[in-house]
């Protein structure tokens, strides 16, 4: 998804409306059961993806959520490694 088309969803929502991430995953690799787990988004953090193979590498936006402590050390390593 483009930030542009991000935009344009989130601009018919209401303002005041609470933004999540969810994610979808099967229970396990075997089962047609699925999980959803919410999140709220903790931070945005641009990411230059690197060229691999055939692909073009370029921006890439992470919306970033989870638990709240590991959400803390994953923003601390990228921060330490952006030093």
């Amino acid at each position: 998804m483009r930030v542009s088309e991000l935009i344009d969803i989130l601009r018919d929502q209401p303002a005041d409306a609470e933004v999540e991430l969810a994610v979808v995953a099967p229970v396990t690799d075997e089962a047609d059961d699925i999980t959803v787990d919410r999140f709220a988004i903790d931070g945005v953090l641009p990411w230059e993806d690197e060229a691999e193979g055939d692909d073009e590498g370029g921006l890439t936006i992470w919306l970033i959520g989870g638990e709240d402590a590991d959400v803390d050390v994953f923003l601390d390593a990228v921060e330490q490694q952006s030093e």
